[in-house]
């Protein structure tokens, strides 16, 4: 049995479901009301009506918020007695929580999945409850055998990703370099202005590729059209379902730094994080610095973010091809491909040893 959440968190789940799947396990899902006809033609699915609490604490909206926990619960509990698992295993998004909650109550053995440097809230909560929390990266005070890292659970299809490919489906020639810009599947403002101010209406060297999420795409697209861009080097997308594959035929990859770095690293991309300012405890400011100390990437403040400094980094990089070829080797030494499997041999740890 897995819960999985909205956006980041539901795509760990559904990779380690596909993987114990693969090995003959029956998997029943738990998602939102908005996932579950998409997850629903993969498995047996349940939605679960929930939301996570705004951390501005505005009283209207996390009272809400409490209600739909409240009545979370009593599902949850049904839900489970429902399915009667054998492991219940956690995304890490707020939806996990009072599922596997109410698994680990059961004495069902439970494993929760860390996305990022930091430990979120629901796995906070969850922790004293679960067997294990499979970690993506080493987190001070998390040890064994609680805690065990694995890395950041990656889809079959994801891994199998190629610049051949991903050239191909783009529309990208060989004979010049790639710069994929992405900041989540929604974009990222200062992203989207600082590639127009550095990419748009030059006489391009590269090709970029720059997902800037459907909210902004008709201005941007404006924007372009009135710099005179070449639209066959500045290929704008509100959103790709082929992320994977840009990335796997960029030279070099410009973005936040929240799951996506653990994609970036398992395909061995450099790159240039901007990590989001106001992500939960700072985790995507510890997600680039683990990236820079390994020597994967280079990291800019979103402040001191501009077309200028973008500009500039960007061709600095791309003319230095060894810089970048160690960049590309550390970021792969730095990625774990194997994630996915070694958090399903977790759970099945968990059905052999039981509680």
């Amino acid at each position: 049995m897995a819960a999985g959440g909205t956006g980041g968190h539901i795509t760990p789940s559904l990779a380690v479901a596909d993987e114990l799947a693969a090995r003959g396990a029956d998997v029943t899902f738990v998602t939102t009301p908005s996932q579950v006809e998409h997850v629903a033609e993969r498995y047996p699915a349940w939605a679960l009506e929930m939301r996570g609490f705004d951390r501005r604490l505005l009283a209207r909206r996390n009272a809400v918020t409490l209600w739909r926990l409240a009545a979370a619960a009593p599902r949850s509990w049904a839900i489970v007695s429902a399915v009667r698992p054998q492991v219940a295993v956690g995304g890490g998004g707020y939806l996990s929580g009072p599922v596997v909650a109410a698994a680990a109550l059961r004495r069902v053995p439970a494993l929760a999945i860390e996305s990022d440097a930091h430990l979120g809230v629901t796995n906070r909560l969850l922790a004293p409850l679960v067997d294990r929390v499979c970690l993506s990266f080493p987190i001070d005070g998390r040890e064994p055998p609680r805690f065990v890292v694995t890395g950041r659970p990656l889809s079959a299809a994801q891994l199998a990703a190629d610049a051949a490919t991903g050239r191909a489906v783009f529309g990208l020639t060989e004979a010049l370099p790639v710069v994929l810009v992405f900041g989540g599947s929604q974009g990222a403002q200062s992203l989207n202005r600082a590639c127009l101010e550095a990419f748009a209406g030059t006489a391009l060297d590269v090709q970029v590729v720059h997902v800037c999420g459907p909210r902004h795409f008709d201005e941007l697209q404006a924007a372009l059209a009135a710099r005179g861009t070449d639209v066959e080097r500045y290929r704008l997308l509100p959103y790709t379902e082929d992320l994977a594959h840009a990335m796997a035929a960029a030279d070099l990859v410009v973005g936040r730094a929240g799951g996506s770095v653990a994609e970036i690293a398992a395909l061995g991309r450099p790159a240039i994080l901007v990590p989001y300012p106001h992500a939960t405890a700072d985790h995507q400011s510890k997600n680039a610095a683990l990236m820079a100390a390994a020597g994967a990437a280079v990291v800019i403040a979103d402040a001191d973010l501009d077309g200028r400094l973008l500009g500039r980094l960007v061709g600095e990089l791309l003319g230095d091809r060894p810089r970048l070829a160690r960049m590309a080797a550390a970021s792969r030494a730095a990625g774990r491909p194997d994630a996915t499997r070694r958090v399903a041999d977790e759970v099945e740890s968990l059905l052999v040893g039981g509680r």
